[in-house]
């Protein structure tokens, strides 16, 4: 797992760097190396933290 996922935590928002059209995300769970994001277009996924370094949404604008 990235240094990045593994310090993500529900609540956090976030974007995956292959798909802006999913808008941001908020992460839902991040257990064993798979992390549950709720994102505003694309909906309920599971990420592979693994083989995808979710970028971490500072700023919602």
């Amino acid at each position: 797992m990235s240094n990045i996922n593994a310090m993500l935590e529900p609540g956090m928002l976030v974007r995956h760097p292959t798909q802006p059209d999913w808008g941001v995300g908020q992460v839902q769970s991040n257990i064993d190396g798979k992390i549950t994001v709720n994102f505003r277009e694309a909906g309920k996924v599971v990420i592979d933290a693994m083989q995808v370094p979710l970028t971490i949404v500072v700023d919602k604008n």
